[in-house]
């Protein structure tokens, strides 16, 4: 991957900040470095609160949808809520149908087979809902691109409310968006051009929150445990890797506090299995721990059972379920390995600054995970594409610069279906126009030499001698950090390695800057990588000299965060690096 670092240069009076909100000017100038300015953001910046989160009134249809959905609580109409497969559509669906249970609508929830059905709803869930007597279908994470399956819908007498977050779908007509919103009853996503809803970042677990809010709002009272609720609302934002800004900080937040001490059986039989404790979850923990096995159920068995064991009230069967979808997902993790190193060597090669990328006999449900993994290594958007039953499908991962909903409407023709937003797109399409799709995609793509760069952004220049339990400590006000969150993350240059410690995937350092500043140093995920950099650099025996705590001449810079490493009751300052050069 190519990077380029660069130094924020944002201005503020750093001293002032620190003084009037009792942080120290490190910290007031990596909240700058969030874009969090003025009295007002900074405070609730350091002070979220539940109570910040917009009105659900302000959504598009939200009065309308919950009228409905009264009208067909009270007349004991057949509801059934259609949600997609991924951590997201689970948990959008689980809050749903929780809720609604609770009001005593007569409901169910359809989760369709990520291979037999495929994405969102379709012909054939609409006709076997009908069939089995359903008057409304309540869809959540998916529905804006279903136009045609709710006009299907409504030639059937069926009442369907969409709640999304996805992009609307749109033709371009001499230069003007015409937006294709589906004919339903009622329709909420904050996507839509005339929706007024201000903060346009949620998921779809998060507009399904915010349906159960209004409803129960309207109703003068809120759910049975409602804080409990924030638990499935802050796993889906982490995983659907929306923005962790604004609402979604807040969310993510709360729900972490909540999870310390939700009473929920299936989810703590999930944490159980995974070895986790309630005391530390964090952003890393839902998303790449947690999330994946939810996911999981829907890649390689059926959504359904990930459902079943966030309902599930008898503790044995939801070991049992739980204990299931962790094997699941240490299966689905071995067949990543093998299609990630397929794709990393079909694309090394590439000239293509839109990478499209054919894997034959790659499971369609790892398709998304092997395109990111892609897109991590060499910086560039990337569609992986592998066979289907009625041609190719796929799903593609993108980068900053290339909104990847936009540009694949451009050549939405080429596609039998799809979907997305600015960072991921799922796809199918015929066979025959895969070459004529890469050909199109690359000619069409505006991206510079300069987008290909991984753009790193370095808070400040932290000599190692400044940083303090008390810094590491109070940093935290960060939290929860994700995407447009980020991690703080400091630099130091001219660093000196006085011991180098190689265990099988880590590495340990003892470090020192040019100010004789000394501390710990660990390389989680990147060892192989900084190793093969030393030995390009300075050579096997410098590495060596290294290893047994020798001088040496080996100088390097890097990217790093602080943190306090724990062991047998043992606390000590270290670092985290996170790039090098």
């Amino acid at each position: 991957m190519k990077e380029r670092w660069y130094l924020h240069t944002k201005k503020a009076d750093f001293n002032e900040i620190a003084t009037k909100f009792h942080i120290s000017p490190i910290t007031a100038r990596v909240i700058r470095n969030r874009n969090v300015v003025g009295e007002e953001e900074i405070r609730a910046y350091l002070n979220p609160d539940i109570n910040q989160l917009n009105s659900p009134w302000l959504l598009k249809d939200m009065d309308t949808a919950v009228e409905l959905l009264k009208i067909k609580i009270h007349g004991k109409n057949k509801i059934r809520i259609i949600c997609d497969y991924d951590v997201d559509g689970i948990c959008s669906g689980y809050l749903l149908l929780r809720s609604l249970k609770e009001l005593g609508a007569r409901v169910d929830l359809v989760v369709p087979h990520r291979i037999r059905d495929g994405y969102g709803i379709n012909e054939k869930l609409i006709k076997k809902a009908h069939e089995d007597g359903v008057d409304t279908i309540l869809t959540c994470d998916n529905g804006i691109a279903a136009y045609k399956e709710v006009e299907c819908a409504k030639s059937l007498g069926m009442t369907v409310i969409i709640t999304d977050h996805h992009e609307v779908p749109f033709e371009e007509k001499y230069g003007e968006k015409i937006y294709l919103i589906p004919n339903a009853d009622a329709v909420i996503d904050h996507k839509q051009p005339d929706c007024p809803y201000p903060y346009k970042e949620l998921c779809g677990a998060m507009v399904a929150f915010q349906l159960i809010f209004a409803l129960y709002d309207s109703l003068g009272r809120l759910p049975e445990k409602f804080h409990d609720l924030f638990v499935y609302a802050a796993i889906a934002t982490v995983c659907d890797v929306v923005e962790l800004t604004g609402e979604n900080r807040i969310v993510v937040q709360f729900g972490l506090e909540q999870m310390k001490r939700i009473k929920d059986v299936g989810f703590n039989a999930l944490i159980d299995a995974c070895n986790l404790k309630r005391d530390q979850m964090d952003t890393y923990r839902l998303g790449f721990v947690l999330g994946p096995c939810l996911n999981a159920s829907g890649r390689l068995d059926t959504a359904k059972k990930a459902v079943q064991l966030l309902e599930c009230q008898d503790l044995e069967k939801a070991r049992m379920l739980a204990d299931e979808l962790r094997k699941l997902n240490e299966e689905r993790k071995a067949m990543n390995q093998k299609y990630e190193e397929m794709a990393f060597e079909m694309a090394k090669d590439r000239k293509d600054k839109v990478l499209v990328l054919y894997l034959p006999g790659c499971h369609e449900s790892i398709a998304g995970i092997v395109a990111g993994r892609v897109k991590e290594r060499f910086y560039k958007p990337v569609l992986v594409l592998t066979d289907a039953e009625h041609g190719l499908k796929g799903s593609g991962r993108s980068i900053e610069a290339y909104h990847m909903f936009e540009e694949f409407t451009k050549v939405r023709s080429l596609f039998t279906k799809f979907g997305g937003h600015a960072m991921a797109a799922g796809v199918s399409l015929k066979k025959e126009n895969l070459e004529t799709l890469q050909r199109l995609l690359n000619e069409n793509c505006n991206l510079t030499e300069d987008d290909l760069y991984l753009k790193v952004w370095i808070d400040m220049q932290l000599p190692f001698e400044h940083i303090t339990t008390q810094l590491v400590e109070e940093l935290k006000v960060i939290q929860p950090c994700g995407r447009g969150n980020e991690k703080p993350l400091f630099a130091e240059k001219d660093i000196k390695i006085l011991k180098l410690n190689v265990w099988e995937k880590v590495l340990r350092l003892t470090v020192e800057n040019s100010s004789y500043g000394r501390i710990q140093a660990v390389i989680f995920h990147r060892s192989k990588e900084f190793l093969s950099f030393l030995r390009e650099r300075f050579g096997q025996e410098e590495i060596d000299k290294a290893i047994a705590g020798r001088k040496n001449n080996i100088r390097f810079m890097a990217a790093f965060y602080p943190t306090i490493h724990e062991y047998q009751g043992c606390q000590n300052l270290q670092i985290v690096i996170e790039r090098f050069c």
